[in-house]
């Protein structure tokens, strides 16, 4: 099954839907529907990428990539339909993002993910992400756990 991962639209029908399922299964995790920062900003400055993963015509998963500060890019919004999981998408939307990072001159990546997304923590680890302080307004959020890896 070939998979590709290609430059998206946040604001299109299919990043719209993956958003809604993204949010859907934090807030089952959370027990949390606050609509606040549900939405994916600052992605219309430079060095800043949003893709999505296809396969068979089916937007399947996304991800996204913007600066942090001059050298640091965090990852934000990485998230693969439930039914595709396990097959290695997340990884490859990664490296797609870690590669784009590569090519825009930033030195590092941070992100954040749930305390409970134990996939995600795994899928980052796997990667070579190492926990971090936290960061912005993870600082000093119970619930997350952040993660940064130097680009080499």
């Amino acid at each position: 099954m070939r998979l590709t991962i290609e430059r998206g639209a946040v604001d299109s029908a299919d990043g719209r839907r993956l958003f809604a399922e993204l949010w859907a299964e934090v807030d089952r995790i959370y027990g949390n529907e606050d609509p606040s920062g549900k939405e994916l900003t600052g992605m219309e400055v430079p060095r800043a990428l949003f893709v999505m993963a296809r396969q068979r015509g089916e937007t399947i998963g996304c991800g996204a990539i913007r600066p942090w500060s001059d050298q640091v890019a965090e990852v934000k919004r990485l998230y693969v339909s439930p039914a595709h999981r396990g097959r290695g998408v997340a990884r490859q939307i990664m490296q797609a993002l870690e590669q784009f990072a590569r090519e825009t001159r930033f030195s590092e990546i941070w992100l954040e993910t749930g305390l409970r997304q134990h996939a995600a923590i795994r899928l980052y680890e796997s990667l070579g992400y190492r926990r971090i302080a936290g960061f912005g307004d993870y600082k000093d959020d119970p619930l997350s756990v952040c993660y940064g890896r130097l680009l080499g």
